[in-house]
């Protein structure tokens, strides 16, 4: 019996000469809403989507459609920018087969998640645990491989190793033998999680080390972080995740460095973030059809963010609204001295 797929637009997402700035997949907070708002900057070149999880079936298409929407638009969100389905799971046929779903369902390119560091995935066999395994990487990378079109590009996301920043190297070779076209690396272990320091030169060994691009992932918070990276790997790719939420400025600073379009090397002093909320409420209510009551709880995550980064210094204050309009009272109230460092 044939196999029928949707008419996509195949995007080539990342090429080995040219710069790429791409929006990391967060879990619970680059969902379809941020990545349109994140999109409507003109800074990134692509996103990755929050993971589906493949556990003890086979994911249908209509999963991917639900949770990643853009797959009905030919994998771009509404301002354009092009995504990548992230998939996640131990199991390779059921993986791989989920992963030729999502293909079927419109996804244009596809990412493995080897980096994710949450104890609730590593404990069912997900995310960062398969690093200690560097032959199931392999199986993993090769079985998606084997079974999508040769058209659709396969990569991977790794950290650089459960507890050891040399396993890196053999976990890597592995996502390269298996068939990925490039691969992500976060500069640091799954044993770190998200605490200091990163090993971006580790990524930069890596780099030098393997005939795929690698992406430079981890830590950057501002324009400095991300010369000092470039500096320290010599990529000319890179993933940033909270630094982009925390500092909304940081894409189109990075993208002006690299020599990406929608980059700009000065940018306002002060962050209007009342537009940029009014902006990615919009697309809540384009793919919801109306406004959660957690849409509130969304919109503080995003300045805790830029609270820990200090973009922010009010959110103190902010933190108790108890709703969306209190929410933008509270923050029309505040005196304008945000400013971008």
């Amino acid at each position: 019996m044939p196999v029928h797929f949707v008419k996509v637009l195949v995007v080539k997402m990342l090429n080995s000469k040219q710069p790429a700035l791409i929006l990391a997949p967060m879990e619970g907070v680059t969902d379809a809403p941020m990545r349109a708002y994140q999109g409507s900057v003109g800074a990134f070149t692509y996103a990755v989507s929050e993971f589906v999880r493949v556990s003890v079936q086979v994911m249908p298409q209509k999963v991917f459609r639900r949770d990643i929407p853009e797959l009905l638009a030919l994998s771009r969100t509404p301002t354009g920018l092009p995504v990548q389905v992230q998939i996640l799971g131990g199991h390779p046929d059921r993986v791989a087969q989920s992963a030729l779903n999502a293909v079927k369902a419109g996804a244009t390119a596809i990412d493995i998640n080897f980096g994710c560091p949450a104890k609730t995935v590593n404990r069912n066999d997900g995310g960062a645990t398969l690093l200690q395994y560097p032959h199931r990487i392999y199986d993993l990378v090769r079985a998606v491989r084997e079974v999508l079109p040769v058209n659709i590009p396969v990569s991977a996301k790794l950290r650089l190793g459960w507890d050891d920043i040399e396993a890196i190297f053999v976990n890597a070779e592995m996502a390269e033998k298996g068939g990925a076209s490039w691969i992500t690396v976060h500069a640091r272990t799954r044993i770190q999680g998200y605490e200091p320091p990163v090993f971006w030169k580790q990524v930069g060994r890596v780099r030098k080390n393997l005939g795929i691009p690698v992406v430079a992932n981890g830590d950057i918070w501002s324009r400095e972080d991300f010369l000092k990276c470039q500096e320290d790997t010599g990529s000319i790719h890179y993933m940033i995740g909270r630094g982009a939420l925390a500092n909304p400025n940081l894409a189109v600073q990075i993208a002006y460095e690299l020599g990406l379009p929608g980059g700009a090397k000065d940018t306002e002093a002060e962050i209007p973030w009342r537009s940029i909320f009014e902006c990615f409420v919009g697309y809540v209510e384009h793919y919801q059809d109306r406004v959660s009551p957690r849409t509130v709880l969304r919109l503080k995550q995003w300045l805790k963010f830029s609270d820990i980064s200090g973009h922010f210094p009010y959110f103190s204050l902010i933190k108790r609204a108890a709703d969306l309009s209190e929410f933008f009272e509270i923050l029309e109230s505040l005196p304008k001295l945000t400013k971008v460092g």
